[in-house]
């Protein structure tokens, strides 16, 4: 295996691309960086009827998009079938593998037999103490070369279906009534291994064994076990000849000699089936980094359901690649201190594994608009201006408007934007076609005497006022203070509650326009 540092992001393309999966992405990225190694792509694409060319290519896509591209050529799954079936002939060979059709109607699938000889999980395996399996009476025990199937006994005293691979109970006795011993596995083991010897017991009470755990050192999580009597013997080649994603995840694994695999902590319970299969391949076990989940403010995983989930959607919505970047980064992630804008060079240089959170990411898209907004605020004035004019060039108001317009209202809204999508909203700025919300009106022009005074300052602006004078006049004949003009204005000028300062709004505007604009406010008010 290389030496140097090589990590992958392997997704299955058969949809939109989620941002947890390029969270993913983003974290290999980082660490190949901060490692000077080689970040590396593997397009998982066997499933041919979801993984369509339009999905692959939405990945990259996605990815070109973020800056994500890889060191080295992708590796299409697709491609390697042939080595990976290869690959469970040979652990058939050795005997690590073997067919087996779980009823006669099924055709025979090759099943990875997880070890029985604590040798071949390279230090991997621990015993934990003496365990007894109570079962339920009456119900049957069967041992053979497939493993054990058995009915134990619930917390509620109810029978309770299970089946262990034969390592987990390798060294297990299986008593009868009192002390008799009914079968020795240890003493059978390698006869019930070569299929010689089968047991099966309606009379069976209890199973006594050495528990041993496959357990691992996870970069994020720490130390993690699972014991092998929960596990069964794995399905790596299906009855149709078709490879699990088992078999051709650590044969990819082998062959763009991954270091480390930094994925989702829905992947554990993979880890511990993979760390043997890998072993029995006779390759070296990466090290592993398991992620925590992203989920809603309700502590569940986070869907379309809850917002924006899909890469796709951010991008469409206005978001820059870097600040979405950014974003993803910090979920489920520190840099060691309370920044948050960190570019490219600060996050690799800040990042480590050690740094990643254990607990699950909450994802808050208000949170992520601030960040981007923020990001707005840095682009070169130019930039911004030539991005502001592509988003409006595609509604009929903002296609009207000249460079001079753009300009001036892009630098008025600038400090409150967080999205392009926020463009949208500038509509009133411009346009006097713009719509009224009906709450605001009846917030700002409810009442008798908002109406009123809103007549007479369109008055004094046709009089020829101006709108400071306009408002004393009006203030001081309706006993007001000024500050009460200031709701029932905004929504006259811009139909909403809020906004900016009404002095900068009234920059982009002529006395003549705003006594206009009171008039059809009004009218439309009732």
């Amino acid at each position: 295996m290389s030496t140097q540092t090589r990590v992958r992001f392997a997704p299955s393309p058969t949809g939109q691309v989620h941002i947890g999966n390029i969270r993913a992405a983003i974290f290999n990225y980082l660490f190949a960086r901060a490692q000077k190694g080689a970040f590396l792509l593997r397009v998982e694409d066997t499933d041919l009827e979801r993984s369509t060319p339009e999905a692959i290519d939405g990945l990259m896509e996605v990815m070109e998009w973020l800056n994500l591209m890889p060191d080295e050529e992708p590796l299409f799954q697709s491609t390697q079938r042939e080595s990976h079936l290869a690959a469970a002939e040979r652990l058939i060979a050795a005997g690590d593998a073997y067919r087996h059709a779980r009823t006669p109607e099924e055709r025979p699938a090759v099943f990875f037999r997880i070890p029985c000889d604590a040798a071949r999980y390279g230090g991997a395996l621990r015993d934990t103490g003496a365990v007894e399996l109570s079962l339920f009476a009456g119900e049957s025990l069967r041992i053979d070369a497939t493993g054990i199937s058995y009915v134990g006994v619930s917390r509620k005293g109810k029978p309770d279906p299970g089946m262990s691979c034969l390592a987990g109970m390798a060294d297990g006795v299986v008593y009868g009534a009192g002390d008799t011993v009914l079968f020795s596995l240890k003493a059978s083991l390698s006869a019930v291994l070569a299929g010689d010897t089968v047991f099966e017991s309606t009379e069976a009470t209890r199973v006594v064994f050495t528990r041993r755990e496959i357990g691992f050192e996870d970069l994020v999580k720490g130390a993690l076990a699972k014991p092998l009597d929960s596990m069964k013997d794995l399905v790596i080649v299906r009855g149709d000849g078709s490879p699990v994603f088992h078999l051709a995840n650590v044969c990819d694994d082998m062959t763009q000699e991954i270091t480390h695999i930094i994925r989702g902590d829905d992947h554990v319970e993979n880890t511990y089936r993979h760390i043997p299969l890998f072993l029995a391949l006779g390759g070296r076990v990466p090290a592993y980094a398991h992620l925590p989940m992203i989920v809603n403010a309700q502590g569940k995983p986070y869907s379309k359901r809850d917002g924006d989930a899909f890469v796709g959607d951010f991008r469409a919505k206005g978001y820059l690649p870097e600040a979405l970047f950014n974003y993803l980064t910090l979920l489920g992630w520190s840099p060691g201190d309370d920044r948050e804008k960190l570019n490219r060079d600060e996050l690799i240089a800040a990042f480590r594994l050690d740094r990643v959170q254990r607990s699950a990411a909450q994802m808050d898209i208000q949170k992520c608009a601030n960040l981007n907004g923020k990001y707005l605020q840095d682009l070169p004035e130019g930039v911004l201006f030539a991005d502001v004019r592509d988003v409006l060039s595609r509604t009929e108001w903002g296609s009207a408007l000249d460079e001079e317009q753009v300009a001036t209202v892009t630098r008025l809204m600038r400090p409150r934007m967080q999205t392009y999508l926020d463009i949208l909203d500038w509509r009133y700025l411009v346009d006097p076609g713009f719509e009224r919300d009906e709450k605001a009106l009846k917030r700002g022009l409810g009442k008798a005497w908002q109406r009123e005074a809103m007549v007479k300052i369109a008055e004094a602006l046709e009089g020829g006022a101006t709108l400071e004078s306009a408002r004393a006049e009006t203030c001081a004949a309706l006993e007001l203070d000024d500050g009460r003009l200031n709701q029932p204005l905004r929504v006259c000028l811009t139909g909403q509650a809020g906004g900016p300062e009404l002095v900068d709004l009234l920059a982009l505007m002529d006395a003549s326009t705003f006594a206009s604009r009171i008039r059809e406010t009004l009218e439309q008010a009732g």
